[in-house]
């Protein structure tokens, strides 16, 4: 299940976040998304997890609390149309 992450700090990095999601379950991916221009991180990223149980404790644990003084927002991706 691919989950949104938003609303992180700019100073997060992909490792840190994925130290996150594996505390409920397996990580297939994770990636911050960056701005083209300056390399930083643009305050939001996708991680992936294969068990679909894992990923929904992770989006019910991990919605709205604080990670580098930012109130962090997750849940599930919705697919491009």
């Amino acid at each position: 299940m691919k989950i949104l992450v938003r609303n992180l700090a700019r100073t997060t990095t992909e490792e840190e976040l994925n130290e996150l999601f594996t505390r409920y379950g397996a990580v297939q991916s994770c990636t911050l998304v960056m701005d083209a221009k300056t390399g930083e991180s643009k305050g939001f990223g996708f991680v992936e997890m294969p068990k679909a149980g894992d990923a929904k404790a992770a989006i019910k644990n991990l919605n709205n609390i604080d990670m580098a003084g930012n109130v962090i927002r997750v849940k599930k991706a919705e697919e491009k149309k």
